[in-house]
């Protein structure tokens, strides 16, 4: 029996990443998508195909012109639109990807104004300039654009010098001001990502963080049998990078740090991911006869607690003028899982307040290889206990997924003139 959704209960999900990506935006995207479907909402979702962060379509999607998907007995309906990936990514590839989402995207959008209208349209960015099909829906078919700020994008793309033409930035800061000002809310997630946007407009920017599923991500008692699952000995404290191997990462600082810990034979470095840089970052290792690092695929959901269960020292490292434009999806899963996450960022920064105040890891400053080298082995022969217990006792206070989605939700509908859509942190 077909279900019958008021208006209200229609959402449009807008993003160039989507589910079934395990890392980044799309995992957020795609749980979002789940959780609204799950709650008595019907959600509509206009996306491309996976590929991030390999940069090559998954498989059984490759191929593909658009596609639809009915999920979650039709509550569920998943539009992917053609794009073109880059191996490599570089500036103008990167500029080419995003442009022909926009415009393959756009047609579907043309099409979805003949569809049933949604109450509220979510906007994923980046890209930025998505926001404006999320305007022309609105402009026909009614309803509250949300712009959700993910990454900072055209500053990164400045800052790392994705794009190197400075004449083009006063181009695109302008298009970005626009959207931000004609949206119904803009949102972000964290308090410093929202202090660099409130410079954009004199509108208020709701917090909307990124959550964990507590109950997937826990604690288990058993990481000396996981460590022989994957290899290693019972004395080896394996420390972890896990995540899109890219350049924002610099990653490259990974090698020169294991170099320098080769006498620590009990410390094992392990890089889980995929990305343009992986070969790069194997062929350096191999170049330098290491031996005590080692590389795998990304690990499949159903396997990724284990996983964080099993490693000691957890990395999550940003480049200096990186900091505070983005926030390190993977420390939701780290502290939830009660791992100690040993994290690079510049005092001043939100994650950086973030992990002192509560105790819940160790932070450093970026970009200082020496300091890193020390700080890893600190993190694996020192007592950070107390560590453990505060990241997962933060992750089931603030970064809950279940009462995240349903206050925002709640809010969204309470809301008549100026709604309060704070989520605590």
């Amino acid at each position: 029996m077909k279900e019958n959704f008021t208006t209200n209960k229609r959402i449009l999900l807008m993003g160039i990443n989507f589910a079934p990506e395990l890392t980044g935006i799309g995992k957020y995207t795609g749980e979002m998508a789940d959780w609204l479907a799950e709650n008595g909402y019907h959600c509509t979702v206009l996306t491309s195909f996976p590929y991030y962060p390999n940069w090559k379509i998954q498989q059984p999607y490759s191929g593909n012109f658009y596609k639809k998907e009915t999920l979650k007995d039709g509550r569920l309906e998943v539009y992917r639109c053609p794009i073109y990936i880059p191996a490599k990514p570089t500036g103008i590839r990167r500029i080419l990807h995003d442009a022909t989402f926009l415009i393959s995207a756009f047609f579907m959008t043309l099409y979805l104004l003949f569809k049933p209208s949604n109450g509220h349209i979510f906007c994923m960015a980046p890209p930025f300039h998505l926001g404006f099909l999320a305007l022309i829906y609105r402009f026909f078919k009614g309803g509250k654009v949300i712009y959700h700020i993910h990454d900072l994008q055209i500053e990164a793309a400045r800052d790392l010098k994705v794009i190197k033409l400075k004449s083009v930035f006063s181009l695109l800061f302008a298009m970005e001001r626009f959207i931000i000002d004609q949206a119904d809310y803009v949102s972000s997630i964290s308090a410093g990502m929202i202090k660099k946007v409130a410079k954009k407009t004199k509108k208020d920017i709701l917090l909307f963080p990124n959550w964990v599923d507590t109950q997937l991500f826990y604690p288990l008692l058993t990481r000396t049998e996981l460590k022989k699952q994957w290899g290693f000995d019972d004395a080896d404290k394996v420390v972890l990078y896990s995540g899109s191997i890219g350049e924002k990462q610099g990653l490259e600082s990974l090698i020169t740090i294991a170099k320098s810990l080769e006498k620590y034979s009990f410390i094992k470095f392990l890089i889980c991911g995929n990305g343009p840089y992986k070969q790069n970052l194997e062929r350096l290792a191999i170049a330098h006869g290491l031996v005590n690092i080692s590389f795998m695929p990304t690990q499949p959901l159903n396997n990724f607690n284990n996983l964080l269960n099993m490693t000691d020292v957890h990395l999550v490292l940003q480049k200096k003028n990186a900091c505070d434009l983005m926030m390190p999806s993977k420390l939701t899963t780290i502290w939830s899982s009660g791992g100690l996450a040993l994290v690079t960022a510049e005092p001043g920064t939100t994650l950086h307040a973030v992990i002192n105040e509560n105790k819940m890891g160790v932070v450093i400053d970026c970009e200082n290889e020496k300091l890193l080298a020390d700080s890893i082995l600190d993190c694996c022969v020192a007592d950070h206990s107390a560590e453990h217990l505060n990241g997962r006792q933060y992750a089931e206070k603030f970064l809950n997924k279940q009462h995240i989605l349903r206050e925002l939700m709640v809010n969204l509908h309470e809301s008549v003139d100026e709604p309060e859509l704070i989520i605590s942190l």
